[in-house]
């Protein structure tokens, strides 16, 4: 017997939900104001409305459904679940003001893409948008990145119990440091101090290729945004290769490898225990999988003869793949390309890349490189078992901030979210075939949407049929909460209509 949720089940969800909606409203102030900057009125008028909506909206839910309950493990679930689509909704209401979208599915369809750091898009005329809604869009993804949870969680949320669960919830386990509330804060210091850096040298190598002094300001912010929350959005069409710079190639490079990488490793780091580094099965993990990745793509290039000179090779091939790998989706090279001159082989070294992504507790998405090496161990423990008399007991471990034995909860978890994520990628990958594409094009979007990547060989556009644009909105969502939240939501729903 499935037990019907309680009136207090509704108004706990409903509390919490509203104090992250409202945080979407305080986020608007921040493109309100470059607006204000660069007198952009309309845009101004825009974010007014958005930020109206949003604590309209939030101070309804905190008001009328005020609680002083915890969250327990279901609510916590379906709050980060059910937030996240208020919260698109509602952060969608500036884009589609913005007169840039065909319709509000598609405006929607961006600012989910933002905040799960996808980086597809649907938006018209990219290159001449306005100061204030190319900062949204880089403020999505940015904060969409640490999560949009973890946003309420540093500022709105009290109470440690609730607090973690919203946090697991959002497709986070790692605590930073005892008190959930100060691992959200840890998260922001790193993700703020990386921001000062990254945003400062990649600004002064746009200003030294001769960008003004304001306009090269703002693109080494947003771009830097882009690429530590390996969020793939430009604040030009052309993406990356717009800069034709190496050198702003190479630091976008390393910008989205340590943003792929997992928050609790960087806390390691900056604590001191740089070990970690070489020890950890995340990075391990990763130097394996892009490297066969990579060699999958350059000898699919090779066959071809796409790139004949060893620099090109580099700066097509191995960028993508890092591109791919770390689940950020920038682009040196125009999306029809990857058809017309990188064909199938190297594309499915890519696509490989992307459905594996980046590290657990990151700003990436994709199996995690946690996943992939904890699967690979089992199968080592199996093959032990397999070669061992019958009465050895066989010990496997990983290490991944410290040493843990591997168990059957370990193997099982890794397992279902990664049928999981295949299950998605199959999902929108038919969808795409049905409305008339071709395999490995329909493959190569639906894995970017799935993975949060937002590379794409063309398929995804604004004539895109309006199915495919729902189905791509759904599991970027559930591949950005890794599932199990959405599942509870979907549970949460069947109880509270069949339940007893």
């Amino acid at each position: 017997m499935i037990p019907r949720p309680r009136a207090s089940d509704f108004k706990n969800i409903a509390y919490y939900s509203g104090k992250v909606v409202f945080g979407v409203g305080f986020l608007m102030a921040i493109p309100l104001v470059v607006a204000l900057i660069f007198q952009e009125w309309n845009p101004a008028l825009d974010f007014l409305i958005g930020m109206f909506s949003c604590f309209t909206v939030g101070l309804f839910l905190q008001i009328f459904f005020h609680s002083k309950r915890d969250l327990n493990w279901l609510q916590g679930l379906v709050v980060a679940s059910f937030s996240w689509l208020l919260a698109v909704a509602l952060g969608a209401i500036p884009h589609y003001l913005s007169g840039h979208f065909g319709s509000y599915v598609d405006a929607c369809f961006d600012v989910m893409s933002g905040y799960t750091t996808t980086g597809l898009y649907l938006l018209q005329d990219l290159d001449h948008i306005s100061y204030a809604l190319n900062t949204w869009r880089h403020v999505l993804t940015y904060v969409g990145g640490q999560g949009i949870i973890v946003i309420a969680l540093t500022f709105l949320v009290r109470g440690t119990g609730g607090a973690f669960k919203m946090y697991v919830a959002e497709g986070k386990e790692e605590k930073l440091l005892p008190n959930i509330i100060q691992t959200a804060r840890a998260i922001w210091l790193i993700s703020l101090s990386y921001l000062a850096v990254g945003s400062i040298t990649l600004g002064i190598i746009m200003i030294c290729s001769g960008m003004s002094t304001v306009r090269g300001i703002l693109h080494g912010i947003w771009v830097f945004m882009g690429a530590w929350s390996t969020g793939g959005f430009a604040p030009q069409s052309f993406n990356i290769g717009y800069y034709h710079s190496f050198l702003f190639e190479i630091v976008v490079i390393v910008l989205i490898m340590v943003g792929s990488f997992n928050f609790a490793l960087h806390w390691a780091i900056w604590t001191g225990n740089r070990r970690e580094i070489y020890k950890n099965i995340e990075i391990i993990s990763f130097c394996v999988t892009i490297t066969i990745a990579l060699f999958i793509t350059t000898v699919g290039l090779m066959r071809l003869d796409v790139y004949p000179e060893l620099m090109a090779l580099f700066r097509k091939g191995f960028f993508h793949i890092a591109s791919g790998h770390t689940g950020t989706g920038f682009m040196t090279v125009q999306v029809r390309a990857f058809v017309s001159q990188w064909g199938e082989m190297a594309m499915l070294g890519v696509i490989m890349a992307m459905a594996i992504g980046g590290s657990a507790c990151s700003t990436a998405g994709g199996f995690k490189g946690l996943r992939i090496g904890i699967i690979f161990k089992a199968l080592i423990h199996d093959i032990k078992k397999i070669l061992t008399p019958e009465t050895a007991v066989v010990v496997e471990k990983f290490h991944h901030i410290k040493d843990t034995v591997l168990s059957e909860k370990h193997i099982r978890g890794a397992m279902l979210i990664v049928i999981s994520f295949i299950a998605s990628y199959a999902l929108a990958t038919i969808v795409g075939v049905y409305f008339g594409y071709p395999l490995i094009e329909a493959l190569f979007d639906s894995v970017s949407a799935g993975s949060n990547t937002g590379l794409s060989c063309g398929v995804t556009s604004p004539s895109m049929p309006m199915p495919m644009k729902l189905v791509y909105i759904m599991v970027m969502w559930m591949g950005r909460l890794e599932f199990m939240s959405i599942f509870a939501l979907i549970g949460f729903i069947v109880a509270a209509v069949r339940g007893k």
